[in-house]
C-alpha cells in the first residue's frame, strides 16, 4: 500500500485545466467560482491523476541522473526487459481504464492524502496474445480532515505473450 500527500493549489488547477483545453471559469476565476454551487475554485474531473507528480517514485517521470525509457518505443535507446512494466509474462502491459468517483468537489486549498491498495484481479483469454490478466488498483483521496473526496479505480491489463505481428505483404 502506498500513501502520498499533495496540495491542491489554484495555480495547479489553472494549468491543468488549460492543458486539457477546458476554459470553464470555475477552474480559474475566483470571483465567478464564488457564485457557483461549489462556492470556490474546483479542480477538473481528472485532476486527481496529477497527484502522481508528487510521488518521488512515479515510474513514468524522468528521474534526474538516471536513464529514462521515454514515451516512444526506445525513445532514448534504452530497452525494457521482456514484460517490462507489467510484472511478469512475456507480453506487455497497458492502462485499460480509469474511473473517478467524486464524493464532493475537489477544491483549491485542499491537501489530499492518496492511499492506493490492490483491487480485483481477473483473466480473459485473448485471441492473439494468450491470457489477458486484468488488475485493478483503488486509490482513496482524503482531505486534510480525513474526509473521503475521491475514489479512483484504475485497471491495467497484461498479456501472456507479445502479440504476433502479421507478416508484411510483398
Amino acid at each position: 500500500m502506498a500513501t502520498k500527500t499533495f496540495p491542491v493549489e489554484a495555480g495547479h488547477i489553472l494549468m491543468f485545466a488549460r492543458s486539457v483545453g477546458d476554459g470553464n471559469r470555475v477552474y480559474s476565476d475566483a470571483e465567478y467560482a464564488k457564485t457557483t454551487e461549489a462556492g470556490g475554485i474546483i479542480a477538473p474531473p481528472t485532476f486527481a491523476q496529477a497527484s502522481a507528480q508528487f510521488d518521488p517514485d512515479y515510474g513514468l517521470r524522468p528521474k534526474i541522473g538516471q536513464p529514462w525509457f521515454g514515451s516512444g518505443k526506445n525513445a532514448t535507446g534504452i530497452t525494457r526487459a521482456p514484460g517490462g512494466g507489467g510484472g511478469g509474462g512475456g507480453g506487455g502491459g497497458l492502462h485499460a481504464e480509469q474511473h473517478f468517483e467524486y464524493h464532493r468537489p475537489l477544491k483549491a486549498g485542499d491537501v489530499l492524502t492518496a492511499t492506493t491498495t490492490p483491487g480485483k484481479t481477473w483473466e480473459k483469454e485473448g485471441k492473439r496474445s494468450g491470457k489477458l490478466v486484468f488488475s485493478e488498483s483503488v486509490t482513496e483521496y482524503r482531505d486534510q480532515n480525513g474526509e473521503l473526496v475521491i475514489t479512483a479505480r484504475g485497471v491495467g491489463v497484461r498479456t501472456e505473450r507479445p502479440v504476433e505481428q502479421p507478416a508484411e505483404k510483398a
